[in-house]
């Protein structure tokens, strides 16, 4: 009898212990909160990979994933003609580098094939005061697609405008936190990078 009242008191007190955790979780309107994140940016969901690729940079060297294996890595995706968003992003990612105090791989992706080329790739990049600090990844549309359908990016079209996102992947090549231009700033990727290089 005894044993049975201690297996009684022991489920209350886990019904009270989930109860109040159900209280926590939720906002001030009562709707359930997901657990707070540790990143600034957005998880993204667990086990997906960052596409590989074979492609080349804007000093026609060959550029793969996979190379980065062991690394942090920052992707975003821009191109070399756009008057718009582009210039920002890669300023927001300089000033993170700048914010992080030491450089990563980098990698500006092509979001327009059509019109990015080597000349203009290197001429952009600086322009922006990150050549050298970033690699712009060139390839044509056919070797390009698998990379958008992989970081779920929409390119650069004559009818839609190129996803300005950014994504930091992490050591093992899973994509891990994503940031739109308007959401994210320097020292919060910074800090994100930061824990991504803590992790073994």
């Amino acid at each position: 009898m005894a044993r049975l009242r201690l297996v009684l008191y022991g489920l209350c007190v886990v019904v009270a212990v989930m109860f109040v955790t159900l209280l926590l979780l939720r906002d001030d309107s009562g709707a359930p909160m997901a657990p707070r994140s540790p990143f600034s940016g957005a998880l993204l969901p667990a086990g997906v990979r960052a596409p590989d690729f074979r492609l080349t940079d804007e000093r026609g060297a060959t550029v793969t994933m996979s190379g980065f294996r062991g690394q942090v890595v920052l992707a975003t995706f821009v191109y070399s003609t756009c008057e718009e968003s582009c210039g920002p992003q890669l300023q927001l990612v300089r000033r993170s580098l700048d914010e992080l105090g030491q450089d990563i791989p980098t990698l500006a992706i092509s979001a327009d094939p059509r019109t990015d080329t080597p000349e203009r790739a290197r001429r952009f990049l600086l322009e922006q005061r990150m050549l050298g600090r970033a690699r712009f990844v060139l390839g044509d549309l056919e070797r390009l697609a698998p990379v958008y359908e992989g970081f779920f990016v929409q390119p650069q079209t004559d009818e839609t405008e190129h996803h300005a996102r950014l994504v930091l992947i992490d050591r093992r090549g899973f994509q891990r936190v994503g940031y739109t231009l308007a959401d994210a700033r320097g020292p919060g990727i910074a800090a994100d990078i930061r824990r991504l290089q803590a992790e073994r």
